[in-house]
């Protein structure tokens, strides 16, 4: 019996193919579980028209993530955060922090197209890598600084204070 397969089944073959299998294994398992339909000339051309449609899809997909790509690529994300005087962070930056940052500046960047080794425990400046697609890749600068924290109002006039004095 011939038909036409719906998904992709692995050691038979891949979607919208037509295969050759027996009777029984394509009314017993392949139509009910719906991974096939027979191989009609109506299911051939509607296979073939939704075929192009997807394909169509996939292109202008594909165009908006290397639009997306080019427009990130050599970005800055500058994230403040607290650390010792060694330059160590307290906690550490996360892909969240930076595509948030990066999502901040306008670029259009979900939490997981962020690729971190680690996550960032240093001051200073780093390189990130955004792997929008298999083969679709950005590099971005992460800028660490420390968080400037504001003194407590009793404090900052004590030091005015001393300051005034010398």
């Amino acid at each position: 019996m011939k038909v036409l397969l719906c998904e992709d089944i692995r050691g038979l073959g891949w979607l919208g193919d037509i295969v050759e299998v027996n009777t029984g294994y394509a009314r017993n398992y392949l139509l009910p579980q719906r991974l096939a339909t027979v191989a009609t000339e109506g299911n051939v051309r509607a296979l073939a028209k939704e075929k192009a449609k997807r394909a169509e899809q996939r292109l202008q997909e594909r165009r908006r993530i290397e639009k997306a790509v080019e427009a990130v690529r050599g970005a800055e994300a500058v994230l403040a955060a607290r650390a010792n005087e060694q330059g160590v962070l307290f906690g550490s930056i996360t892909e969240h922090m930076i595509a948030a940052n990066l999502r901040a500046q306008g670029f259009e960047v979900a939490d997981e197209i962020v690729k971190l080794p680690e996550h960032i425990k240093q001051l200073g400046t780093h390189e990130v890598t955004l792997r929008f697609a298999e083969e679709l890749t950005a590099t971005v600068r992460v800028v660490v600084v420390p968080e400037q924290l504001e003194e407590p109002p009793a404090e900052q006039k004590k030091r005015e204070e001393q300051e005034q004095e010398a």
